[in-house]
């Protein structure tokens, strides 16, 4: 077969590969001649933003990712935290939103497929997964469709490969009609003295491609993710990547069995760009230039050309340097799991990047250059402008329990129970809470009463009104679902979705977010370990809303003192711990706003971090002291929604006294941060609780009993009993009525 590697490089063919024309004129000059057909795939693939990052590589800098415990930050395949006891937790989080709308099932269950790759590449075991979905309005005429192929598709792989799906989030918003949000997580466990990296060493080493075949699947991938959407959108269907969870399970299994006998040198997942990216990104850091031979390379079909081997995004797929001397040892671990071993190249001491096909060198590029030389732009963005803020007498009056119950069965609020049994939650035998609560807690094998507490956290709507306050709430948000666990927050992993960086109202939005995502982060101690960006979320120029996903880990030294958000019994007293002295007053983009009034207006709320960290801490030590009995932070919904929670989730009413001076609905429904409901086993006039209060006087937190748990109904103030049995009719009602069709 003849290649044809002398395609003429128009203009066009340069802009369907991404490529500016300036991009394509630095390309020209660093070469020092016109690339050919595959280099300018090649250039493409790791040119594009899914792969260099290039308009928020500035901003990403900006971000604390060391720490005490951080023993990788980004720049790897996964990051590393240590949680003592020679032992590490490995994490990360990636997106797969183009892929997700176009093919639901495969979009998502690669996307599941991936980011475990990432974190078993570093030598961990995966021991739990989560993901963060955003889909249109329920109404919209695709979000049925996709909602049921995305989880489909994560219960698919993660079930089939045995990882629990501990958590996550499902939201709904007409914003995202055109470009849905598919978010997957996954943590595993790994000796700290046994961590992988991707860092080449040693010239002349075998490189080895380990895993499946390669086939024309996900051919553009990465650089079809770097673009938005048009009206072509279903002639991308065959760039998105199919996958096979059980032979992903047996890569796991042959990859750790490898790594245990010394063989490996460097390890790379071929995720994105596929086999380009894995092998440029190992050769460039260690100094090292890497010579592939496509002839030796596994592949499932017949008559591919270089340009579709080097551009393939087929699942399930390793590149490694070993030692030479252990290459056999190596082959028998791969032969016996029946597995693809060939060794496809070697690396050299010149810096290039040379691929070879059926006697014809076809890319012969400066390996440094495909990476370090990538544009990065400071791309112009705009002041922010804070929406106003909402006119203190333009609060809509509702009766306040018919407005709860109507939230609690709203497209926001409603249990995701459907989802969540749709993913194995429990396979390993380490979880130690189901999904619908603050966090996912597991516990740590080999280890007494170790445990891990894991979150996923975001609310696009603040960041749409105050990008930086949003930026600050997500992370402050998350620290707070770990901490009402009783977990000690250790690092965290982000995924920031926005739409064309290329417009500056929306580069606005994603340096605005990074700057508070950053300033909280700091405040907190909570460093971004490693991570994603997913930029160009638009279709035909609607924009998604902002939407900087955090993905929170924490470590709890004894699992069975956590808490959980259902009330434990009944007269236990009900402290608002955090409250402002007025409990909440916060009604500016609220859900109580969007989802009873259609209305998207007010400020976002303002998020104190000294406050946060304080009245953290007092909650945390309250858990891990025995005092607090049932834990749960507000957010969507504020107080009522919280309350309507914790009474549904144990079967247990309560009695809530109103402020006489105090509008119920901002009572009720504000959304104010920093806010967290403890309930605890005290008697309303001994000294226990007035040490309590004592302490958290001295701390500067507000920490007032506001009701006591008991009966068959909660009741706020002066609004009508409503029966818990009814709240969780509706609570659980809408997600199955709406996928059966008999709701929108």
């Amino acid at each position: 077969m003849t290649y044809q590697n002398d395609i003429a490089i128009t203009p066009q063919l340069v802009a369907d590969h991404g490529l500016k024309p300036d991009e394509f004129e630095k390309i020209v000059a660093l070469i020092g001649r016109q690339p050919t057909y595959t280099e300018l795939g090649i250039f493409s693939a790791m040119w594009n933003e899914h792969c260099s990052y290039k308009s928020s590589k500035k901003w990403l800098k900006t971000l604390p990712t060391t720490g005490p415990r951080v023993i990788q930050g980004p720049g790897e395949n996964a990051g590393v935290v240590d949680i003592g006891d020679g032992q590490a937790v490995v994490f990360k989080m990636e997106s797969h939103n183009h892929p997700s709308f176009i093919e639901p099932y495969q979009g998502a269950a690669t996307g599941v497929g991936g980011i475990l790759r990432d974190v078993f590449t570093m030598g961990a075991r995966p021991v739990a997964a989560m993901n963060a979905l955003r889909f249109g309005a329920p109404d919209h005429e695709k979000t049925r469709h996709l909602v049921s192929g995305v989880v489909a598709g994560v219960g698919g792989y993660g079930n089939a490969f045995g990882v629990p799906t501990v958590g996550g989030e499902v939201e709904f918003d007409e914003r995202y009609n055109g470009n849905i949000l598919v978010n997957a997580f996954a943590a595993g466990l790994a000796d700290t003295d046994k961590i992988f990296y991707s860092k080449a060493e040693g010239v002349g080493l075998p490189v080895v491609y380990l895993g499946a075949k390669t086939g024309r699947d996900g051919v553009g991938g990465a650089t079809m993710a770097s673009a938005e959407f048009g009206d072509d959108i279903e002639e991308k269907r065959p760039t998105v990547q199919v996958g096979d969870p059980f032979t992903e399970k047996r890569l796991l299994e042959a990859c750790l069995e490898l790594m245990a006998t010394g063989a490996v040198i460097a390890i790379q997942d071929m995720g994105a760009a596929g086999l380009t990216c894995s092998a440029v990104e190992m050769g460039a850091k260690g100094d090292l230039g890497i010579e592939l031979d496509l002839d030796k390379v596994p592949v499932r079909e017949t008559h591919m050309t270089p340009y579709e081997m080097m551009l393939s995004e087929s699942q399930e797929r390793m590149l490694m340097v070993l030692h030479p001397e252990k290459e056999a040892e190596a082959r028998a671990v791969f032969v016996k799991w029946e597995l693809d071993f060939a060794t496809v190249g070697k690396t050299t001491d010149d810096l290039r990047f040379r691929v070879l096909w059926q006697g014809q060198e076809v890319a012969n590029l400066p390996i440094k250059d495909l990476g370090d030389e990538a544009p990065e732009y400071d791309r112009p963005w705009t002041p922010s402008v804070p929406a106003a803020a909402l006119a203190a007498d333009d609060i809509p009056q509702v009766d306040v329990a018919e407005a709860l119950l109507k939230l609690m069965g709203s497209h926001q609020i409603a249990s995701r129970r459907w989802v969540y049994e749709q993913y194995d939650t429990l396979i390993q035998g380490n979880s130690m809470q189901r999904p619908g609560g603050d966090a996912g807690v597991i516990r740590v094998e080999g280890h007494a009463t170790k445990g891990l507490a894991f979150t996923s956290d975001v609310n696009p709507r603040y960041c749409e009104a105050d990008p930086y306050e949003g930026g600050k709430q997500a992370v402050a948000e998350a620290w707070r679902n770990l901490t009402a666990t009783g977990a000690e927050p250790l690092a965290a992993t982000d995924n920031l979705n926005f739409g064309n960086p290329e417009r500056p109202e929306i580069m606005s939005q994603l340096v605005h977010a990074i700057k508070g995502i950053g300033e909280a982060c700091r405040a907190l101690d909570f460093p971004i370990v490693s991570g994603n960006v997913s930029l160009y979320n638009e279709t035909n120029g609607q924009g998604i809303l902002p939407t900087p996903t955090i993905g929170g880990v924490g470590l709890l030294p004894d699992w069975t003192k956590m808490a959980r958000i259902g009330f434990a019994a009944e007269n236990e007293m009900i402290l608002l711990v955090g409250a402002p002295a007025t409990r909440g007053t916060h009604l500016g983009q609220s859900i109580y706003l969007r989802d009873l009034f259609g209305r998207r207006d007010g400020s976002a709320p303002h998020v104190d971090l000294a406050h946060e960290r304080r009245t953290g801490d007092f909650v945390r030590k309250l858990i891990r002291d025995g005092v607090a009995t049932a834990v749960h932070d507000l957010s969507d919904g504020g107080l009522g929604v919280a309350l309507a929670e914790m009474s549904v989730a144990s079967g247990i009413g309560a009695t809530i006294v109103d402020l006489n001076d105090q509008d119920p609905i901002l009572q009720y429904f504000g959304e104010d941060q920093g806010r967290y409901l403890v309930t605890v086993k005290l008697d309303p006039q001994g000294e226990e609780i007035m040490a309590l209060w004592n302490e958290a006087e001295r701390l500067g937190i507000f920490a007032p009993w506001i009701g006591t748990t008991g009966g068959a109904d909660l009741v706020l103030g002066a609004a009508r009993p409503l029966p818990v049995s009814d709240l969780k009719a509706s609570h659980e009602g809408w997600f199955p009525a709406y996928m059966d069709g008999a709701a929108a």
